[in-house]
């Protein structure tokens, strides 16, 4: 199974390779346009110069069984339209694109096609928050922030907060009824945003500060007089009387803790079953991520 990776920063060395470069059956292929990246990549790999790729045709002309894509948010679109093109399924990192009409098109173009197209959501496969999916969730609040990092809006919600509104989206136990967006911005810059999710029985609350002081991910799930927290995706908290906490054991990696590893099989073994995934679900946290730009927008004007 030929499999290739395209980009190569840190997301990729850190995340994503360490899982791939050990899977069975897997010939992994690398592209970057950097050849002291690709290089250093590819020899701390053990690569041959065959598995190496400077540009994006000569990956595709390699014969890929799938694609995964982590060069930077701007080329998404372009990428991603030569990859469905040429038949490759295809996971990419969060967001598709900074342009909600260049991820819808992304998402029909994949349709059309027939190829499996997949956004790289892995806190829905994180441990700790899959569980939190099987407690009573009346009141569901994320809390992801910064330390002394305000940003242009556009930018920050689509590379960061996507993250809570998805994992919002996630565990949300019905249909969404009403939906709130408070947030400050000054000079062009966003300092935090709220989000509010409510439907009949429950309300979802998602918050962002990049000048909290602190930076932290903290979930918390709670209804039927218990709740279930998780701290930086590593310490599970269960509060019915006395807490009882459970951490990340010593030895488990990074990668499975976050998800990543499992998102990453569940495409691959997709891929190897022939089953096609759909992009239907992201794009509508991109939707509503648009949602959240629109209404800080407007406050900024």
């Amino acid at each position: 199974m030929k499999v290739g990776c395209i980009g190569l920063g840190d997301i990729a060395q850190k995340a994503y390779l360490p899982v791939l470069a050990v899977q069975p059956g897997v010939e992994l292929h690398l592209q970057t346009r950097t050849p002291a990246t690709l290089k250093r990549v590819g020899d701390s790999l053990h690569l041959p110069d065959a598995q190496r790729h400077a540009d994006l045709d000569a990956l595709i002309a390699a014969g890929l069984d799938a694609a995964f894509v982590h060069a930077p948010t701007d080329v998404h679109p372009q990428i991603v339209t030569r990859l469905l093109d040429a038949g490759v399924p295809t996971y990419v990192d969060k967001p598709l694109a900074y342009e909600l009409a260049d991820s819808e098109r992304l998402v029909e173009l994949a349709e059309e096609r027939g190829v499996s197209l997949a956004v790289g959501f892995n806190r829905r496969h994180a441990p700790g928050y899959a569980q939190c999916a099987d407690h009573p969730r009346e009141l569901i609040l994320m809390q992801k922030n910064r330390v002394g990092l305000p940003e242009e809006p556009r930018r920050m919600i689509l590379d960061d907060f996507i993250h809570v509104v998805d994992t919002l989206r996630f565990l949300v136990p019905g249909q969404v009824d009403d939906v709130t967006v408070r947030a400050r911005a000054e000079d062009g810059l966003l300092h935090h945003v709220v989000l509010q999710l409510a439907g009949d029985g429950f309300t979802a609350l998602g918050v962002m500060n990049r000048l909290s002081g602190s930076t932290e991910e903290i979930l918390e799930v709670s209804g039927q007089d218990t709740k279930r927290q998780v701290v930086n995706l590593a310490e599970v908290i269960d509060h019915k009387g006395q807490p009882t906490v459970r951490r990340r054991g010593d030895w488990v990696p990074v990668s499975r803790q976050r998800g990543i590893e499992q998102v990453t099989l569940t495409f691959l073994d997709a891929v190897r079953a022939g089953k096609t995934l759909s992009a239907r679900d992201a794009l509508a946290t991109h939707e509503l991520c648009e949602r959240v730009v629109r209404a800080v927008d407007e406050r900024l004007a």
